[in-house]
Parts: C-alpha cells; structure tokens; sequence
C-alpha cells in the first residue's frame, strides 16, 4: 500500500459579508457568469462551484449574505458554518473598511468561541480609484491575526475577481498563519518543530546535511518528480547569496532547508510548503493527523503483532545511522538524536532493567530489537505511531502498517501442532523467594552471578531476549508475575500465555506445594504448555512439603520432570531454549514427554515438522540433563 498524504479538506464554504452597497453580491455574479451584471438582486443564491472547475480540485460553496433578507441569527448561523470569511469593503468609502475592524471582525470573533476561521479581506470597486488601500489593511492584520491575506478587485471590470475567490480557497486549503508570524517575519514556532523533523527523516546518513541524493528523495517523495540538476545548482546558489551557513561542503543545512520553506510561504506559495508537511502527516493545526499516525490494522481475535521483515530492516538502519562510534549500542546522547524526531521516547530508562545492554547501561542492538518486539506485542498502536514518527511512510514509500505482521490465530498454530510466529510470552510464576526474579534477570545478563537491589525492577516486569529454536530466532517475553500472598487469585491476564514456567525452590520444603496448586487450579485443563523448574539446584535438594514430590507430579499431569536451574551453573540458556521450543511446538505438552519414553518422543517429532530428524531434536532440546 502507497502511502498517501494527508487528504485535503473535501470541500470549502465560502461567506461574504459586509455594509450594504460594498459589492458583495455583484462580485459573486461576476465570478459566475464572467461579466459584470447591472441588475443585481438584494442576494446571490448559493453556488456550488464543482471540484473540476477550481484550482485546488475541491468543491466550493459561495454563500452570500444580505442584512435585508436576513436576520442577525440567520447570519450568525452562517459565520459559523462557514470554512472561510471574506469581509468585503468599498475602497471608495473609507466608513466601510472602518466598520469591517469595528463591526465586522470582532463579530466573527464574538461568533466563533470555540474554534477559528480564516479571514479574507477584500477591497471591491479598484476601478473607481487611482490609489491602493493595501497599506493601511496591513496594520489591520497586525491586530487581527485572523486575516490569511488581502486583496483588492473590481466587480465591475472583472479585476482580481478570480483571484478574491483563489485566496479565500487557499486561506482553507493551504492556510499562512500556522507557518509563518506576519510581525517577525519568520516561521512559527510549530512550524520550525514540523519542519526539523522532516529535515532529520530526509537526512538519511545522519550527518546533519541534506546532500543531492537525499535532497532528490526529499523532492520525490513529495512532488512524485525528480529534481532537475539545474533547479538543484538554482536552489544552492540561491542560499548562498543569501544566508550565511546555509549550504556546507555543496550540502543544504538545516538553516538552508528553513530558509527556501519561509521563502516559498513569503512568495505566496503556501501550497508547496503544505504539500511538504501533508506528506509527512500534519494537519492544518500542524499536528500529526490521527489517520496518518494510527492507519487501520485489523488484528482478529487470537492473532497477535509483531515486527515484519520490512519493519526490522528500518529499525536496524535507524539504529546504525545513530550509533555514530560503531560500538554496537546506543549511549543517551545517540538515543536522544534517534528518538529527537518523536514527541517523546516510545520508552524511558526501564529498558536498562528489561532487554540486554552493554556493560555500560546502553542498549545494545539486539537489546534495542527485543525492546521494539515488545512494544509491537503489547502495543501495536503505539508502535504504528512511533513509526509514523520516525519516518517509516518516507523510506519504503508506503504506510507504516506494512511494518507490522499479523500472526495467524493460535487455534490454528494448536490444529496445525506448531507456531509461525516469532514473538512469545511466557509467564514465569512462583512463590516468594522461589528465584523466579533472579532467572528472569540471567536470561537479558548470563554473566549474572548475583542479583542486587538496583538490578531488581521497581514493579513487575518483563525481561526479553531471543534464542535460536532449530536455526530459527525467536523473541521471548518473559514476566515476572508479582504475587504478593499465595491465597491471591490469578487474573486471566497473569494466565493467558505462550508458555508458563513454574518457579519453586529446590532447597525448601515449602515451596512446590504453592506452584503445584497453581498449576492444578489453572493450567492442568488448559492447552498452554507448562514447564517446571527446580530452581537453586546447586544446593541440596529437600523433600517437599506436599502429598506428591515434583517428579511423581509431572508424572501424574504428563509433564516434563523439573528443569534444574541455578544462576551459579555456566549453562543456564538452556532453559530458555526448552520454553521457547514449547511455545513454538505447543502441542508437545500433549504428550507427557517423560524422560526415556522413546515412543512419546517418536510422536512428538511427527507432529512438530519432519518426523525422523525433528523428532530427535525436540527430544535433545527438551530432555537435556544436568551435566
């Protein structure tokens, strides 16, 4: 899917209003018929003006007003449905131009509390004169910011009449006083914001310049045209005479690249500068309009997102554009230069506590990958904003939704007896003090050998990272479920998982019995594969508390026996492996694979892909023992 710019307004209501005697009516039927008509009637009907016939290719409603024929009410109702206001003045009588600022204009303000319409003022009947009133209407905008623009015509010689109605289309369309401050003669602030954005999506290789290459992209993705080498060499020379810094080493400078903006907005030519910030996503009030940033992805129940080959391949490239000394991770100044183009970053400083760093606290790419996976999982929403933030649409030329890949339903991975995907989650539950926390943290930092306060997350978290299932990676999601008394119930969503791993401690008594009861009460009838883990297991293992010992357990509800982990082992990834082949491969938990049951594992290999060699596999993975 192309993507598309932000759409125009798709239509334009146009009111005229003014003293009785300004003209008002004659310049409408001039407009219409292309003549001047004597005999004017005390009001224009309404006129629609197609799509096909204006210059903007936008319909446009023209809607006269007569204090004659209507009431203050009547006219009020019409100030406020209108898009834009044309406040028409005689330049022959100068009571007129002063009743639009006494009258006129504090009475569309009075009308419009709520929001704010631009206004066009309009000098009718030039031809009776040999000055211009041009001058003395500038003041008059200075006080009311609401005037887009002014102009003077002449209904009877047809003069500018064309032109009255192209200006109020424009003030609607393409509007002057988001862009640029008529007193300082600059851009406004929010356009300086909207505008250093695109400079820095343009900036390709992050070098802070806008060189021919990137400037032609810049020109394609806009106008769908190439920018010609002579228009090129026109552009640089132009800012070389006229501003200082605004082209280095035969490169436009962010100060260049303002400068041609504000130049094309003083030259009337507001509708190049919109087209600009339109395609990048900008709305008339110059924020990100919600349909660019949110497109609509359909995400059926029991499907779930992820990150598609598309949306790896920019992420990675951002990564590499902003990790300037080649060292693998990215430190907080080059996160900031990432993430400067967005309102604020998709994450703040818990990712030190969720994915892997260097040993520095900065995230690495692999870390920086697992963060966007997690995000694209549980927050497909924000990942599409983020993505529209960060210049997707830009550099594959299409919506941002094509960075997102929706997984097939899981009754189907459960039919089909194995998954597709590539992100799983998996809960990790126990009981206080079981080590659950610990194992977390080992899996984002398998030099762990202790685990200290600041390594332990401020709330329940989630640590991710990714294993390799036969040649495949995979992203696992582990959560930590906080469970603050044992009689506490678990919520759908401490259950509802890719794969649980329950927790208990090898070296106390009391322990098993917490996660046999869980298990029991809310995973023994469900289809969410299971894995439990004897943790602590360098120290002496104790008899358990319990009507049944781990072992004879995990025979009763065919289970795997107990996984032995310590944080004190050199091989501890192993366990991550098993849970993510679980996910990957539900349907193993069907089978009871017990240890030394040759036909079970027979059965499991069949079902998970090529039956003589996965089968083996499966079984060395998942039965691996303590060395």
């Amino acid at each position: 899917m192309v993507q598309r710019s932000v759409a125009l307004r798709r239509n334009v209501r146009i009111l005229l209003i003014g003293d009785r005697g300004v003209g008002k009516t004659s310049l409408i039927l001039s407009l219409v018929s292309e003549e001047y008509a004597e005999d004017v009637p005390c009001k224009a009907e309404e006129i629609t003006i197609p799509a096909d016939v204006t210059p903007e290719q936008v319909p446009t409603n023209i809607v006269d007003y007569s204090a004659a024929e209507q009431t203050e009410d009547q006219l009020t109702d019409e100030i406020q449905k209108a898009h834009v206001i044309c406040v028409v003045y005689s330049v022959v009588d100068e009571d007129t131009l002063d009743r639009a600022v006494t009258y006129w204009l504090p009475l569309i303000r009075r009308c419009l509390t709520d929001h704010r319409c631009p206004v066009v003022l309009v000098g009718n009947k030039i031809d009776l004169v040999d000055y211009s009133t041009i001058e003395a209407v500038y003041s008059i905008m200075k006080e009311f910011t609401e005037i887009e623009s002014c102009i003077e015509c002449s209904a009877k010689t047809l003069q500018n009449v064309s032109e009255t109605f192209y200006y109020a289309q424009k003030a609607v369309l393409h509007p002057t006083t988001p862009l640029y401050n008529y007193d300082t003669h600059e851009l406004t602030e929010e356009c300086k914001i909207a505008l250093q954005r695109i400079f820095k999506i343009c900036d390709l290789d992050n070098d802070g310049l806008l060189n021919d290459m990137e400037l032609n992209t810049f020109q394609q993705w806009c106008f769908n045209i190439p920018l010609q080498p002579q228009v090129l060499e026109d552009v640089k020379a132009v800012l070389s005479k006229n501003i200082q810094d605004g082209i280095c080493s035969g490169c436009v400078t962010l100060k260049g690249f303002m400068y041609l903006q504000c130049l094309f907005i003083q030259r009337g030519r507001n509708e190049t500068t919109w087209a600009v910030l339109r395609k990048f996503g900008y709305d008339n009030e110059l924020q990100m309009s919600k349909e660019y940033i949110y497109p609509l992805l359909k995400v059926p129940v029991g499907c779930t997102t992820e990150l598609s080959h598309k949306g790896q391949e920019f992420l990675t490239l951002l990564f590499l554009q902003h990790d300037r000394d080649r060292d693998g991770a990215l430190s907080p100044s080059e996160m900031e230069s990432l993430f400067s183009r967005c309102l604020m970053p998709p994450w703040g400083d818990e990712y030190k506590y969720t994915v892997p760093t260097n040993e520095k606290g900065w995230i690495t790419l692999q870390g920086y990958m697992c963060q966007w996976a997690l995000l694209t999982l549980t927050n497909v929403r924000k990942a599409l904003e983020y993505m529209a933030y960060l210049g997707y649409n830009m550099y594959n030329n299409e919506c941002q939704t094509n960075a997102i890949l929706v997984t097939r339903e899981k009754k189907l991975d459960l039919a089909k007896k194995q998954s597709s995907r590539n992100v799983y989650s998996c809960h990790v539950i126990g009981p206080k003090s079981s080590g659950k926390t610990t194992l977390c943290r080992t899996f984002i930092d398998p030099k762990l050998e202790k685990l200290t306060n600041e390594m332990v997350p401020p709330s329940s978290h989630v640590t991710v990272n990714t294993v390799h299932v036969y040649g495949q990676e995979k992203t696992i999601i582990l959560r930590d479920i906080n469970i603050l008394n044992v009689q506490d119930a678990l919520t759908p969503a401490q259950i509802q998982c890719d794969v649980a791993a329950l927790v208990y401690d090898a070296s106390n008594p009391k322990s098993f019995e917490y996660i046999a009861r869980i298990y029991i009460k809310y995973f023994a009838d469900s289809k969410i594969p299971v894995l439990i883990i004897a943790n602590k297991s360098d120290l002496s293992e104790v008899k358990q508390d319990y009507l049944l010992q781990p072992i004879s357990f995990c025979n009763k509800y065919k289970l795997m026996p107990p996984q032995p982990y310590s944080i004190s082992r050199t091989v501890r990834r192993e366990i991550f492996v098993k849970l993510a082949t679980m996910a990957a491969f539900p349907h193993i938990n069907q089978f009871g694979l017990l240890q030394g049951d040759s036909m079970v594992w027979w059965k499991a290999g069949l079902g998970i892909a090529v039956a003589t060699v996965a089968g083996f596999v499966v079984m060395r993975v998942l039965n691996t023992e303590k060395r």
